[in-house]
């Protein structure tokens, strides 16, 4: 049973549980905050004139004991029928304004515990993603983007893939290799739809190219890997990757190989309609079972759609085969 009030931060907290209808709760992996989509029937609480539902509110939902989801309603939307539409994003919203940083020797914690205090953020658990980043300078960039960049690099170094989130209310930043779910969706579980890709259209790449500006030659120093069995087997699909002028050789090697890594090979996604678990949300990774395509391992969960109405749960996600 689904707790759901709503707090206009005027002293007063409606529980309107009983008047929802339908729900939808989206999160994303990336770019993208959390949100909520409400539909309400107007009741009882109508009649009150205490009861208002006003842009900034508060949204709290809790299935039983368990929290779902933190937020602020951004949209109200009613007309001539008995329904009333919110929509509330949680805090990450608030990092899709745009601002101008410079940062030299900083983690990507540091470079978002930094963004958030700036703006007030409330913040739970920010691991340390240790990795210091030499520069960056973003002019006028999306606070979300600055954030993710720093992972990005952090990633592209080797040293972990990490996921930005809000978590009820508290800005998180985990380890995305700690975040698994110990049940398995496929033959026989919750699966009823699935819609599988392979495709070496984008984000594969069988060549490299990391340069790195060299003032001391007035040029660039160039490094380059290749896989020629797979060059002869799809063509030559080239990444370029301009590195920061600070990196060593040794640093620019390692980098060279995790973009290998990372990129030469083909991209396998998996959409799929099952039955609702509300464990299930971007960023974790959810074992599947199809014998029919030979898939036995885990997927990483990069979009997730929880929808509630008529007393059933479903959900859609879209995920990602990373290793």
């Amino acid at each position: 049973m689904f707790e759901i009030l709503i707090d206009n931060r005027d002293g007063n907290v409606w529980d309107v549980s009983e008047l929802i209808s339908e729900m939808t709760w989206k999160t994303s992996r990336i770019a993208k905050p959390s949100s909520v989509d409400l539909t309400l029937i107007k009741g009882a609480l109508y009649q009150s004139s205490a009861f208002k539902l006003e842009p900034g509110a508060i949204v709290r939902v809790r299935k039983g004991e368990t929290p779902v989801f933190f937020g602020y309603v951004f949209t109200i939307e009613q007309n001539t029928t008995e329904q009333v539409k919110l929509t509330a994003y949680d805090q990450l919203r608030y990092l899709l304004g745009n601002d101008t940083y410079v940062f030299t020797k900083a983690t990507a914690t540091a470079v978002i515990r930094r963004i958030a205090g700036d703006l007030g953020m409330n913040t739970g658990e920010l691991q340390d993603t240790k990795y210091v980043i030499p520069s960056m300078v973003e002019d006028g960039q999306k606070l979300l983007d600055i954030a993710l960049k720093a992972l990005d690099l952090t990633l592209i170094a080797g040293e972990g893939n990490y996921i930005l989130y809000d978590d009820f209310g508290a800005l998180t930043l985990r380890d995305m290799n700690v975040l698994k779910l110990f049940f398995s969706i496929g033959d026989g579980s919750l699966l009823y739809e699935y819609s599988y890709k392979r495709s070496i259209d984008e984000e594969t790449y069988n060549k490299i190219k990391v340069v790195r500006d060299n003032k001391e030659i007035q040029g660039r120093d160039v490094y380059i890997e290749q896989d020629s069995a797979n060059i002869a087997k799809w063509g030559r699909l080239q990444l370029y990757h301009k590195a920061n002028d600070n990196m060593n050789e040794a640093q620019l090697v390692k980098l060279l190989g995790n973009l290998m890594t990372r990129h030469n090979r083909e991209q396998r996604t998996l959409s799929l309609d099952a039955l609702g678990d509300i464990r299930v949300r971007a960023g974790y990774y959810v074992f599947i079972f199809l014998a029919e395509l030979g898939l036995e391992k885990p997927f990483l969960v990069e979009e997730c759609t929880h929808k509630f109405a008529g007393g059933e749960h479903t959900m859609n996600l879209e995920l990602k085969v990373i290793a």
